[in-house]
């Protein structure tokens, strides 16, 4: 019997081989000994494959790296890091597919369709490690600001897969110098700056009347 996993290494060779996707899903399935109706009950399209691939390739990443014995050692930032390195790693072997999916997706401002079940996925990772470097004082916890942390991170996840499709360099060294300018430049934005320091020393002498007494030494 026809496995979910089966059919999208199906579709990676058909479209790797032919350079375009199947003609419809009747042929497709014909050649995978399926019905019309069989496909359907795994996928609604081709899209929908493409999308459990970028899903599952994102799943992959943060159990590899979440597993590894240092993880809970590592700060916010570098649990971000972590995770752009192994995903760029993964990859690797999955060039070929990557860079088809990126090139033949809608171009738009907005996130591609085949990305959505990542970022869902990637979302629920970024939340999770901003809320522990808010509750740890690495980050700044900024009202109505730190709500928006994972769609920056979001934006890292693009540029970094965008800066590595369109890398050359010999073991796409300048992609890793790309993470970790990216990943510094985010997180040092993340933090708090000497701003908060001083928004939180003036609500402080708000809430404590501190401006309303005159200072005598």
């Amino acid at each position: 019997m026809t496995t979910a996993e089966e059919l999208k290494n199906a579709y990676i060779d058909y479209v790797l081989t032919q350079g375009d996707k199947p003609k419809s899903v009747y042929v497709f399935a014909k050649e995978n000994n399926l019905t019309e109706e069989e496909f359907y009950n795994f996928f609604g399209s081709f899209e929908g494959i493409e999308e459990s691939i970028w899903t599952d390739l994102t799943g992959k990443v943060l159990f590899e790296v979440q597993t590894q014995e240092i993880w809970e050692q590592y700060s916010a930032r570098e649990k971000a890091l972590a995770f752009f390195y192994g995903l760029i790693e993964l990859l690797k072997s999955r060039r070929s597919f990557v860079l088809y999916s990126l090139n033949n997706s809608p171009k738009s401002f907005g996130t591609p369709p085949v990305l959505k079940g990542a970022k869902k996925v990637f979302e629920h990772f970024a939340v999770n490690i901003i809320q522990q470097g808010i509750e740890s004082g690495e980050l700044a916890d900024r009202r109505f600001f730190s709500d928006k942390y994972k769609d920056a991170l979001w934006v890292q996840f693009g540029f970094i897969l965008n800066f590595w499709a369109k890398d050359n360099s010999a073991g796409f060294e300048k992609t890793d110098e790309a993470i970790e300018k990216g990943i510094t430049v985010t997180f040092d934005l993340f933090e708090k700056s000497p701003l908060d320091s001083l928004i939180d020393y003036g609500k402080f002498m708000m809430n404590n009347g501190g401006m309303k007494q005159n200072m005598k030494f």
